[in-house]
C-alpha cells in the first residue's frame, strides 16, 4: 500500500467518516512522489439520501484497497452510461490531455468531502466542513510538492485562495462567446498558482470557445522552468 496515501487518509476528520461522500478522486499512483498539479472540486455530487451507504470511510477504504495503483473517478467510474463519458468527466479528461498528464498521475479531491445534490443542501455547515477538511489538502500540497492547483468554480477557488494567501491576480482567460465567463489565475506569496476555472459542470471545456486548458498549460510550463 502507498504509505503516503494511507497517511493522507488518516487526516480525514473522523466526524465525517459515516457521512455520505468521498475524498480520493484518483488512486495510489497520483498520491505519491512529486506532483505539479492538484485538482480540487467543491464537493461530491449525487443524492446524499440515495447514496447514504456510500460513506466517506467506505469509499476511502475501497480506494486504499484497490489492487491497481492506477484509478481515476473521472476516467474509470460509471456516473451514467459509460465510464468517463458523463457530465464533467470528459471535460476534465480533455483538459488533462491538453496538459499532457494522465488522470492516473494527478491527485484529485474536493474542498469538502461531504456529498450533496447542490451546495445549498449543506450551506449551513459548508464553512465548517471546508475548514476541517483543509488540513488534508494542505498536507497533500506540501508533501507532494504541488505547484499549481486547479479549482472548479469560484466557491472552491476563493476558499483555496484564502487558505493559501493567493491574492495576486496574474492572468485570466475570457470565453470567446456572448456570456464571456472568466477563468483566473492567482499567485500566493510562496509561489503557488491557483487556477479558478469555470466549473466544468456548466462550462464545456471541450469547446474551443470556452476551454480554460491553456491557462493550466501555461502555468504548469512556467513552474517546471522555475
Amino acid at each position: 500500500m502507498n504509505n503516503l496515501m494511507k497517511e493522507f487518509a488518516q487526516l480525514i476528520p473522523k466526524e465525517l467518516h459515516n457521512l455520505s461522500g468521498s475524498v480520493f478522486y484518483s488512486g495510489k499512483k497520483a498520491f505519491k512522489g512529486n506532483k505539479d498539479l492538484y485538482i480540487i472540486g467543491l464537493n461530491p455530487g449525487g443524492s446524499e439520501i440515495l447514496k447514504k451507504e456510500d460513506t466517506i470511510l467506505r469509499h476511502t477504504q475501497k480506494t486504499l484497497n484497490l489492487e491497481k495503483d492506477e484509478w481515476s473517478e473521472y476516467k474509470d467510474e460509471i456516473w451514467r452510461g459509460e465510464a468517463g463519458k458523463y457530465g464533467l468527466q470528459p471535460r476534465i479528461l480533455h483538459l488533462l490531455e491538453k496538459v499532457n498528464l494522465s488522470p492516473y498521475e494527478v491527485p484529485a479531491s474536493n474542498v469538502c468531502f461531504v456529498r450533496s445534490t447542490v451546495e445549498a443542501k449543506i450551506a449551513d455547515k459548508v464553512d465548517y466542513f471546508n475548514n476541517i477538511c483543509w488540513n488534508f489538502h494542505q498536507n497533500v500540497i506540501d508533501k507532494l510538492g504541488i505547484k499549481v492547483i486547479l479549482c472548479f468554480g469560484n466557491t472552491s477557488g476563493k476558499f483555496v485562495c484564502d487558505k493559501l494567501n493567493a491574492n495576486k491576480l496574474v492572468d485570466e482567460y475570457i470565453e470567446d462567446n456572448n456570456r464571456r465567463w472568466k477563468s483566473k489565475v492567482f499567485k500566493s506569496n510562496k509561489g503557488l498558482y491557483v487556477v479558478i476555472a469555470t466549473h466544468p459542470s456548466r462550462a464545456d471545456w471541450t469547446n474551443p470557445k470556452s476551454d480554460p486548458s491553456n491557462l493550466v498549460v501555461k502555468y504548469l510550463n512556467k513552474v517546471r522552468l522555475e
